[in-house]
């Protein structure tokens, strides 16, 4: 699909993104205990990861979000994988979901994930923000996957879905990097209470993405249900928004594990379009059978 179809599209009408790729895969057995987490199957289960993304996209999934999350060099490089390696992973996960797509709806996209610099420290930071480099250090950082998930846009991917990212900072870094690069993408922040998770206000986040024609939509994703509702009517303000939150329930980084009940209803869907939000779904523990109901909601 091309940009100006993307943009279209988002402007007509809402569209359902997936639920949280690495959660069902932990759902179905798989082992993401390690730093690399669901990157990990890429090289050792690709044919999980495809099955996921078509287990998505046939409960209502109209975009699949790539398993490229915490692919990294460095992640990756401290397992002893070479640079031409992970550049391949980084390839595979749009291709898996790509197939994926075709199979059961060909007429869906595939956002390649850009997550922040934080998933590759794994130690929960990007649910806080204390960076320990500046923006030329997280340009730097960033830099070489950007390079490789934007040569796939028109050959697999169709949008970047920079995600969970949690502080201006890093806003700033990716912000530079997409600008003028003539390659669509929408920036999605963790937040809570109406700022991001380092406690800036996120009207400066959305404000700092207005004037990069690449940016499609912006909002925020991995955070509760309730912080997601009361974002996204900021980030409306600033044109089309996306959200997907996650369950509600907390990570606990020392664990590597989830605690408490969900609180992800589907029909909180219709606060969110009426607050301007175009691109919906959900994040970690968010579960097929919560995407069929926001869909069902969402055409109601």
């Amino acid at each position: 699909m091309s940009p100006t179809r993307l943009s279209e599209t988002i402007a007509a009408r809402p569209v359902v993104l997936d639920g949280g790729l690495a959660t069902l895969l932990e759902r179905h057995g798989h082992d993401l205990s390690s730093h690399l987490w669901s990157a990990r199957l890429l090289r050792d289960d690709p044919a999980a990861i495809e099955a996921a993304h078509r287990e998505f996209f046939a409960s209502g999934a109209e975009v699949a979000t790539t398993a490229s999350y915490q692919v990294s060099f460095e992640g990756f490089g401290a397992e002893g994988v070479d640079r031409a390696e992970v550049e391949r992973l980084l390839r595979r996960s749009v291709a898996l979901a790509a197939a994926a797509r075709d199979a059961v709806a060909p007429d869906g996209w595939v956002a390649a994930s850009v997550g922040p610099y934080g998933a590759v420290l794994a130690d929960g930071s990007e649910y806080r923000g204390d960076y320990d480099l500046d923006v030329a250090g997280l340009r730097a950082f960033h830099r070489p996957r950007l390079d490789v998930l934007a040569a796939t846009i028109g050959d697999g991917a169709d949008v970047l879905a920079v995600e969970t990212v949690p502080c201006l900072v890093e806003v700033e870094a990716v912000l530079t990097e997409l600008d003028g690069s003539g390659v669509p993408a929408w920036l999605s922040l963790s937040a809570a209470d109406g700022r991001t998770r380092a406690g800036e206000p996120l009207e400066e986040a959305f404000a700092m993405a207005a004037d990069v024609a690449e940016v499609l939509a912006v909002g925020v994703n991995c955070s509760t249900p309730s912080d997601a509702t009361a974002a996204v009517r900021i980030a409306g303000t600033h044109g089309a928004a996306v959200v997907y939150p996650n369950s509600g329930q907390p990570w606990n980084a020392a664990a590597r594990s989830w605690e408490g009940r969900s609180e992800f209803h589907p029909d909180d869907v219709t606060a969110w379009v009426a607050a301007g939000a175009r691109l919906v779904g959900g994040c970690c523990r968010v579960g097929p059978e919560d995407i069929t109901a926001l869909r069902a909601t969402l055409e109601e």
